[in-house]
Formats: structure tokens, C-alpha cells, sequence
């Protein structure tokens, strides 16, 4: 008899985690019921979706905002702002054909980032990225059952820590966590910006990935409960976005 393993379980018991996931559950669930977000719930994801884009953007060093005319100049932000919008098209592809997903998103980010339109869409040719996103793959299409918090984090960071693609790594990273918070029910409407989080500890987020690529378990457990507090924080910016148009 074969016994499968989950090889996302043993996170759940670093050190302060089970708390972090908990905790970030429960901003995202609030949002949802807000009461602006019972039925008008499109507009508050359009706005977060805008929100998204703009902070993950910039922190890949692109222009926070489009210039006061509306043409948007920035190649960093153009991608973020045309993988926003592509993504609940995606969802389905995401689910069912993940690495396929992650192709598309490469190519609606990187598109004004090179000249070589062969690279677009394409892993890098380097030993272990092609197994190791095969590997990604199987996890978000069922190859665990930890709380959808963590499965959101493991996107992340393994993405961050891979950079398949050599361009726009951060941009699709932060994308596919969105994906798969959607995905997976964490914020299934797509109401919180945890991106806002991340920019907003900036310095916190790049040293808890780096962590997360060490894959020591204090390094582990550190990015989890980042990735879970920008969560929380991106809750609350969900819940302020439907105050506001409420």
C-alpha cells in the first residue's frame, strides 16, 4: 500500500505559523463580508486589481501611477496592469494547466521588457527550473491539502526564488499568488491587496524571500508569516476600498 505524503505539511508547524494563517483567514473572510461586498463586490475587485498592479509594479521598480493622461509609459507597469486584467480569464487555465498559465503571464508581463519575442512565455534553459516548476505544478493542481495560505506563500516564494524567466519574475510571482488565492478560496472574488503589504515592508519582503529560497526553517517560517500578515494588511485595504464606495 503506497502512503503519499504531503510535502507541504511539516510547514504548518514552524514556529508561529498555524497563528499567522489563522489570523490572515479571517481579514480575508471580514472582506468578503462586508457588506458592500455582499453585492457589490465587482467594483471593489476592480479597484483592488488596479491596486495590485500598481504596488507590485512598483515594487519591481516601476512607476506607481499612470501619468495624468492615462498613457501608461512604464514597461514594468504596463505588464502588471495587462496581467491584472487577464487574470480571471487565466483562473481556469490555472487550475487545470498551471505551467501553461505561468507562460501567458510571463508574456502579458514582459512584453515592452524585451526585444526577443522567443523569450517570452519561455523558462530559462538552466538545470532544475523546468523540474522544479513541473513540481509547482503538481501542488497547485492537488498535490496538497495545507490550508490555501500556505499553498499561496509556496507559489510565491518558489517563483521569487526560481525566476524562471529572467524577466518580469516578480511581477508573475505576485500574480500567480493571486491566482491561487483565488483558486484555492482563500479570496475567491479577488477583494484584498496584499501587494500594499509587501511594498509597504519592502525591505521585509526581499529578505523574507531570500530566506524562503535558503530553505532553512527559520527562513521558511519567517516568509509565511510575512506572506500572511501582507494577507491580513491586504484585507483590511479590501475592507477600506468597499467603505470607501459603499
Amino acid at each position: 500500500m503506497t502512503v503519499s505524503v504531503d510535502p507541504l505539511a511539516p510547514l504548518l508547524s514552524l514556529s508561529g505559523v498555524a497563528d499567522a494563517v489563522r489570523t490572515a483567514r479571517e481579514a480575508v473572510d471580514r472582506a468578503h463580508a462586508h457588506p458592500t461586498n455582499r453585492r457589490g463586490w465587482p467594483a471593489s475587485a476592480a479597484e483592488a486589481s488596479v491596486r495590485a498592479a500598481r504596488s507590485s509594479a512598483a515594487l519591481d521598480g516601476g512607476a506607481v501611477s499612470a501619468p495624468a493622461d492615462g498613457l501608461v509609459t512604464d514597461p514594468v507597469l504596463a505588464g502588471a496592469l495587462r496581467v491584472a486584467e487577464e487574470l480571471g480569464r487565466l483562473l481556469p487555465v490555472w487550475r487545470h494547466a498551471p505551467l501553461q498559465a505561468l507562460a501567458r503571464l510571463h508574456v502579458l508581463a514582459a512584453a515592452d521588457l524585451t526585444d526577443d519575442p522567443d523569450l517570452l512565455g519561455r523558462p530559462r534553459p538552466v538545470p532544475g527550473v523546468a523540474a522544479r516548476l513541473d513540481q509547482l505544478a503538481g501542488l497547485v493542481g492537488g498535490g496538497t491539502t495545507v490550508p490555501a495560505p500556505v499553498l499561496v506563500a509556496v507559489v510565491h516564494g518558489e517563483l521569487l526564488a526560481l525566476q524562471p524567466f529572467g524577466t518580469a519574475d516578480g511581477v508573475v510571482a505576485r500574480a500567480a499568488a493571486r491566482l491561487t488565492a483565488l483558486g484555492s478560496g482563500l479570496d475567491p472574488k479577488g477583494l484584498a491587496v496584499p501587494e500594499v503589504g509587501h511594498l509597504r515592508r519592502a525591505g521585509e519582503y526581499r529578505a523574507t524571500a531570500a530566506g524562503f529560497a535558503a530553505g532553512t526553517p527559520d527562513g521558511l517560517a519567517r516568509w509565511l508569516r510575512h506572506t500572511c500578515w501582507a494577507w491580513e494588511l491586504g484585507a483590511r485595504e479590501a475592507e477600506s476600498i468597499a467603505a470607501a464606495a459603499g
